[in-house]
Parts: structure tokens; C-alpha cells; sequence
């Protein structure tokens, strides 16, 4: 999936957890978890859908820009994501910048198609 210098192929499809804190309250905490790591990406998109969905109630339709969705992901008070790497039977962190620039890869992968 993803053909990048630092991420493997097999780490596209490992078991992927993603964390989520909103705000700086402890209790806003909140994790989901993934089969893969394209789909915790997606999952990331749709969240901020999600949020853009009840900031806009009577839209039809929503659209935004990856610089958007940066800046959503932004101010975040965290995120970050767990992905099993198979060979040492392990979970890797990954911090906000990391998941940022697999999002771009993810989306221009698809603007290809």
C-alpha cells in the first residue's frame, strides 16, 4: 500500500490502535482500533468528518483541505498510534507528524486512482 523510505509494506496491514485525546481532560481520552493501518488513516478522516459534521448539522455535503484536517489533527490535545510489527511482536508508537504524513500518502494515493 504505502511505498515509502519509513514504513513497510507489512506494516500496512498490522493490527493498528489508535489513540485519541481531544482535549487536555484525562477523561477525553479514547482509543479504536484497526486491522490495518489504511484503515486507521481512514478512521482519522473520518473523525474529522464527523466533527465537521456537527459544527455544519444543515450541510448537505462537506468538504475540506488536508491542510484542514492538519490543523484539526493539530489541535488535538494528542494523538498517536500503535502498530504491531509482526517480527518483534510489538507495538510501534507513532506521534502526530508521523500519522499526518501517512494521511498525505494515503489521500494522494487515492487522487491518483
Amino acid at each position: 500500500y504505502y511505498i515509502t523510505n519509513n514504513l513497510r509494506m507489512s506494516s500496512s496491514n498490522s493490527h493498528t490502535v489508535l489513540l485519541v485525546q481531544p482535549s487536555h481532560k484525562p477523561t477525553s481520552r479514547t482509543y479504536c482500533d484497526f486491522e490495518t493501518l489504511t484503515e486507521a488513516l481512514e478512521g482519522v478522516c473520518k473523525i474529522y468528518e464527523e466533527h465537521l459534521k456537527e459544527l455544519n448539522p444543515s450541510s448537505l455535503s462537506i468538504t475540506y483541505d488536508i491542510s484542514q484536517l492538519f490543523d484539526f489533527i493539530d489541535d488535538l490535545s494528542d494523538m498517536a498510534c500503535l502498530i504491531f510489527n509482526r517480527d518483534q511482536r510489538t507495538y510501534e508508537p507513532k506521534d502526530k507528524e508521523w500519522i499526518k504524513e501517512k494521511i498525505y500518502a494515503l489521500l494522494r494515493k487515492q487522487a491518483g486512482k
